[in-house]
């Protein structure tokens, strides 16, 4: 049988124009920061936007070396990033896992209780954290930062790593227990392997959280431990705004992490759609 000619309707041409629409609308602020990020801070700024002009890496330049150096900022949300990520996962792991296969009558009320705590808003809590933390000597630490990153994702994470070892047939537990493994064997050897794809997505949203966060570095930190939101909101100065520089200094912050969603996208897709197909 010969494949039937598809037939493209009004309302799917409509459909489609629409969607490329807000495709372009959604995607306008990022290629109005690249292209602001190759302009001279006089074109960036003038009233009337200016579409055409020369290119240049200036911006790039100065911003690279702006605050000591791109690269100490770029070092600090890498390591506080995936230490807290790590550590997140390690801490996740066995509470999803005893929550998923030996629950209690409290169970869902602990997984409400602690995804409620993601509504409470960070200035709510800042001062008593921030003077426990000048107390402990955890200003401007990345280790304080570490902990706090840990502390924001790990709710999120417990939820979503429940929500996966949940679609895990109990059967293979009590199969595995039959056959004499520990609950240690039986986490390592049947759970982790069915659920690397959900566990993967959860290490990768929870490293984006700890990226993209920038509330409590901007306020805990002061150099030493400061990351990229820091060194971009330091291109805001009593003299103005740098446009150009600031835009080099957003695409230098934001390039890394959407090369890693953009070749983990698999995984990702992967990891959250693990059990969706009954």
């Amino acid at each position: 049988m010969s494949a039937q000619p598809k037939r493209f309707s009004a309302a799917n041409i409509a459909f489609g124009v629409l969607g490329w629409a807000v495709a372009l609308l959604m995607f306008l602020p990022l290629i109005w920061l690249l292209v602001t990020a190759f302009k001279t801070e006089a074109e960036a700024f003038t009233v009337t936007p200016q579409i055409f002009f020369e290119p240049t890496l200036d911006s790039f330049k100065a911003a690279l070396a702006q605050g000591g150096g791109y690269w100490h900022y770029a070092w600090n949300s890498v390591f506080t990033a995936v230490v807290s990520t790590l550590i997140g996962l390690v801490l996740t792991v066995p509470a999803a896992y005893a929550m998923a296969f030996y629950p209690s009558k409290r169970t869902d009320f602990t997984l409400v209780w602690m995804v409620s705590t993601k509504f409470i808003p960070a200035v709510g809590v800042l001062v008593p954290i921030f003077l426990v933390y000048k107390t402990v000597g955890l200003l401007d630490n990345v280790w304080g930062l570490i902990a706090l990153y840990t502390a924001m994702n790990l709710p999120i994470m417990i939820w979503m790593v429940y929500s996966y070892f949940r679609d895990i047939p109990k059967d293979l537990v009590e199969a595995s227990n039959i056959d004499g493994a520990s609950m240690g064997q039986t986490l390592a050897k049947v759970i982790l392997p069915l659920a690397t794809p959900g566990l993967a997505s959860t290490g990768l949203l929870a490293l984006i959280l700890a990226w993209n966060e920038s509330f409590w570095s901007i306020t805990m930190t002061n150099h030493a431990a400061s990351t990229l939101p820091v060194y971009i909101a330091s291109f805001k100065s009593a003299e103005g705004m740098f446009w150009a520089k600031m835009s080099a200094a957003s695409v230098l912050s934001i390039a890394p992490i959407i090369v890693l969603g953009w070749f983990a996208q698999r995984q990702m897709v992967r990891g959250l759609t693990f059990g969706a197909v009954k």
